[in-house]
């Protein structure tokens, strides 16, 4: 692990309602015998100083499901399924209380985030004056997957509860925010799974990478 990124908390995101998974978590749904939640633990560990789940809520079946996994769950700040902002400024929390100066959020249903996925976006973070960064590929920004100093979590508390935003972007657009694009040729390395076919789709992607070569 890089040095820098000691500092960092992996979050991932978990809160989803899977409804086009036909109601089964997508955290749990399995490519090449493993569940996506593993695949992204074992992603990401490396390359962060500590790591924790966003579910929802931390009810007693949520943490029944989560139990074999052996991370801390932080739970959403805000209630009434407020989507990714509200498990982002949950971390935003827990990392700022545990002494850590960011987060790095990832969705629970991406399988094939890159090594250097940290890395890059610290370094790109670095060079804008909010601290923000997130992932690109294929010309799309992917919001979701970004860094986020803890420093901004009261404005995002402010922005969720008083002005009731709930999209990523529209948050991250009012900062100075770096945009960090991946080249691939085969794989996407932000790929992500809303549905049966997707999981297909992802299960034909686990076969020897050629962007990885």
């Amino acid at each position: 692990m890089r040095s820098e990124n000691i500092s960092i908390l992996g979050l991932i995101l978990a809160g989803g309602l899977s409804r086009r998974m036909g109601g089964t978590p997508k955290f749990s749904a399995r490519i090449g015998g493993v569940s996506l939640i593993e695949r992204v633990i074992s992603l990401v560990r490396d390359q962060c100083g500590a790591l924790a789940i966003n579910p929802y809520e931390a009810t007693a079946e949520t943490q029944a499901a989560f139990a074999g996994i052996g991370l801390p769950l932080v739970a959403d700040a805000v209630l009434g399924h407020a989507g990714p902002l509200a498990g982002v400024l949950a971390g935003l929390d827990y990392a700022w209380q545990k002494g850590l100066s960011h987060v790095l959020s990832v969705p629970c249903d991406c399988p094939f985030l890159p090594a250097d996925l940290a890395a890059r976006l610290r370094a790109a973070s670095l060079e804008t004056r909010d601290g923000l960064a997130c992932a690109a590929s294929g010309g799309r920004i992917h919001p979701v997957v970004a860094l986020w100093p803890t420093r901004l979590r009261e404005d995002l508390r402010r922005a969720l509860i008083d002005q009731g935003l709930r999209k990523v972007g529209q948050f991250q657009h009012g900062y100075d925010m770096a945009s960090v694009e991946w080249n691939f040729r085969k794989r996407d390395p932000f790929f992500n799974i809303n549905t049966p076919d997707d999981l297909l789709r992802a299960q034909d992607l686990l076969a020897p990478n050629e962007d990885e070569d």
